[in-house]
């Protein structure tokens, strides 16, 4: 056995394995180490009133971060602004819990399992008003947490097919842009119009999937445009790997061990799960940020396809030259 099947066989028994266990360990940790960190959670009413409530809650140590508010109406503006995830208002009838299923479904309900042992060690019920409620065909908000996959996987396959059909420059810019429009109307019309997952405006949640796939496939496209084809799975993992995991769609990024969280939120799945939310129920509420983390995902694939594109085509004319004056040599 020659030299070089050796050395295929020894990286393919070693890389596979190793593959398999950064999978395993980017999937299986964020999942398994669910707790909150520093969620932002509202307490509203007299301050005489809710000085026990926060000392309650502040035994739950780096769990919370308090925002204080006077009373019930400014902690459900602050919810609608996506400020926090949910409030315990002080009212004369007892404490009542205000959350926003919306936001996530996983952090609600610990929002409330959290405030009534809190609230039953001082022997008060509490009640609990969904502010923000997922759409009745998506209650648990499984539907929505699964459109990031087929996002990335979308985005992925899109600056594959550009780069292994050969396409450089501006057809290359042509192409991501059209793939990635028709992939948010499709995706739109899934998930909103046959699913009911989505419940925003239509045009507005189309062009958030759309530039969510287009940010994926510029990285791509770009970065293999610049390093060759090796691009494609190094952009391909940290979207796989990285984005998807650490996006947070299923819980909420502060619910996620750090930095997985932070991580996923400057990511194309994490920054367009959290600005897809903010469209669909919150009126656009804090959708700022992750908007402009996708926008620069895209421009910057984007231009390094034209960047890459440019490069191939000064050095071309460069490798005629040099075959032509070869052949001159030898003839």
């Amino acid at each position: 056995m020659s030299a070089t099947p050796t050395r295929r066989l020894i990286a393919v028994v070693v890389l596979v394995p190793a593959l398999a266990a950064l999978a395993l360990w980017a999937f299986a940790w964020p999942a398994t180490r669910t707790a909150p960190r520093d969620l932002p959670l509202g307490v509203a009413g007299p301050p005489a009133a809710t000085a026990q409530v926060e000392k309650r809650l502040e035994q739950r140590e780096g769990a919370f971060e308090i925002h204080r508010y006077a009373d019930e109406a400014a902690a459900r503006a602050a919810i609608d602004d996506r400020t926090v995830y949910g409030a315990v208002v002080v009212t004369p009838q007892g404490p009542e819990l205000l959350t926003a299923s919306a936001a996530g479904p996983a952090v609600a309900q610990f929002l409330q399992q959290a405030v009534a042992q809190q609230t039953a060690a001082a022997g008060t019920p509490v009640r609990t008003v969904d502010v923000v409620t997922t759409p009745a065909s998506d209650p648990r908000g499984a539907g929505f947490s699964a459109t990031a996959l087929p996002l990335a996987l979308a985005g992925i396959a899109a600056g594959a097919v550009v780069t292994v059909l050969g396409l450089r420059g501006a057809r290359a810019v042509s192409a991501l842009l059209g793939a990635s429009a028709l992939v948010g109307v499709a995706a739109a019309g899934i998930a909103h119009s046959w699913l009911g997952v989505l419940a925003g405006d239509w045009w507005t949640e189309a062009a958030v999937l759309g530039l969510s796939a287009l940010a994926v496939s510029g990285a791509v496209a770009g970065l293999a445009a610049l390093v060759g084809t090796v691009g494609i799975g190094i952009a391909g993992a940290v979207v796989m790997l990285l984005g998807n995991p650490f996006s947070g769609a299923a819980s909420a990024p502060q619910m996620l061990p750090e930095p997985a969280g932070a991580i996923g939120q400057w990511l194309p799945p994490g920054a367009g799960t959290t600005l897809l939310r903010s469209v669909s129920y919150f009126d656009g509420a804090a959708a700022t940020g992750p908007a402009l983390t996708l926008t620069w995902w895209a421009v910057l694939g984007l231009g390094a396809v034209l960047l890459g594109g440019a490069l191939r085509g000064r050095k071309a004319p460069g490798e005629a030259a040099t075959d032509g004056r070869q052949l001159a040599a030898v003839g």
